[in-house]
């Protein structure tokens, strides 16, 4: 049955494999169970309910990914994008967060269009070689700085941003254990080395990093607070359409960067296989207005899928493993949330180490290629989006083109796209 379904022999892997790094993306992504129903709770909204429905729509998304894509890539609500429905929309403009729920349903909808019509597709198709390198380094690069929080190795600082954190705490020591664990494991060829690495920091952290252990099963919280409590007419009216457009832009490039990142990664974003990634991009998009419906912010392909695929991962199976765990958790929250950040930090920096290497791939006599690349690359790092990285890639690459008279070359789309960054950033903003 799943090699029909998922075609695993075609793609050299195992339904052991699969299942395998099910269970190292879900472990890397588990945390948003508990982080997207504090954020919006925040904005008033019900922890409950949107812990039951942050469980449903990943799994529901991930679900549709690896049954209609087959891909290995993981769906949830996104972080960067919860935070600004809460902290921004609701917080700070003062909409009701059911207003803001209705805005994620609109800019769901014209996802879905855009989709429909090949629009992402032919976004995809026009992306230049040297901006996609730029995208996959630079969410390895995302992926390294999120890994490196998480276990604490760097800190806040007033005076450079930025700084080391402290190295004599447990979490610090575990994580750069763990790392070296895996590492060490990979290149010795064990199977599951990434999961093993997160699991056994896991247990250590019971004994030396402070970690308890609260029971396995409880029962889910009710979903009516939040279901189907969007309110449309008022996300329709003046300021908050502004909501929505933000909400479309950030959900097309992110997901779409994410998308083409991992599917690179993992070697599928090949010629011949585009027809994948556009039922990827369906998957992605019908996600994100369902996700509105149960009662949370916006869903999107997960970078931490690359762990997954790093872990073997090369089909739908993974993301299918994704869905049922995420399931699972509505019965065994207490079970889930024992894994600490620090525990799939290493895992998340040993990836992001070995997508480092595609920059290898660039023509570095070329720099109306490399910096554009470059741009994209460390951007996604320093602002914490991706969606930011792909804008001023675009914007670098299109504005290096027509001022050395390399413009005629150029895809009409990518001029499409450049301009629509310039408008948001100068008319909206850069919320």
């Amino acid at each position: 049955m799943f090699e029909k379904l998922f075609r695993l022999q075609e793609h050299g892997t195992t339904v052991r494999t699969e299942l395998v790094a099910g269970l190292t993306t879900f472990l890397t992504m588990a945390y948003i169970i508990f982080v997207n129903p504090s954020i919006l709770g925040d904005a008033g909204m019900p922890k409950g309910a949107v812990f039951v429905a942050t469980c449903l729509i990943a799994a529901l998304g991930s679900a549709i990914m690896g049954l209609y894509a087959n891909y290995p890539i993981a769906l949830a609500p996104g972080m960067g994008l919860n935070a600004y429905f809460a902290y921004v929309v609701v917080l700070h403009m003062g909409f009701t967060w059911q207003a803001a729920l209705g805005a994620v349903f609109i800019s769901g909808c014209l996802f879905f269009l855009v989709t429909v019509f090949r629009l992402r597709d032919l976004i995809i198709r026009a992306i230049p070689p040297a901006l996609r390198i730029g995208i996959t380094v630079g969410i390895g690069l995302f992926l390294a700085i999120i890994a490196l929080k998480s276990a604490g190795l760097i800190a806040p600082s007033k005076a450079t941003y930025v700084t080391l954190g402290n190295l004599h705490t447990p979490s610090v020591v575990l994580a750069t254990l763990g790392f070296f664990a895996i590492v060490v494991l990979d290149k010795l060829r064990v199977p599951g080395a990434i999961l093993i690495g997160m699991l056994g920091i896991t247990v250590a952290s019971f004994f030396f990093g402070g970690n308890t252990f609260a029971g396995v099963f409880s029962a889910p919280p009710s979903i009516a607070p939040t279901f189907l409590q969007l309110d449309i007419a008022a996300a329709l009216k003046g300021g908050i359409l502004n909501v929505i457009l933000v909400f479309f832009l950030v959900e097309l490039f992110d997901a779409t960067g994410t998308l083409m990142g991992v599917a690179k990664r993992a070697g599928l974003l090949v010629p011949g296989k585009m027809h994948r990634m556009n039922k990827a991009l369906m998957a992605d998009s019908g996600a994100i207005f369902a996700g509105s419906l149960l009662g949370t912010s916006s869903t999107t392909a997960y970078v931490e899928s690359a762990a997954g695929v790093q872990a073997g991962g090369r089909t739908g199976l993974t993301a299918l493993t994704v869905a049922v765990l995420f399931l699972a958790c509505l019965f065994i929250s207490p079970l889930a949330g024992a894994v600490p950040a620090y525990a799939t930090a290493p895992a998340l920096f040993f990836v992001a180490c070995l997508m480092l290497r595609e920059i290898t791939e660039l023509d570095w006599d070329e720099t109306t290629d490399v910096i554009p690349a470059a741009v994209t690359a460390l951007m996604m790092p320093f602002t914490y989006s991706i969606a930011h990285g792909m804008a001023f890639g675009f914007i670098t690459y299109a504005v290096l083109k027509l001022l050395t008279g390399r413009g005629r070359g150029v895809h009409w789309m990518v001029w499409v796209i450049g301009c629509i960054f310039l408008f948001k950033y100068i008319y909206i903003g850069t919320e």
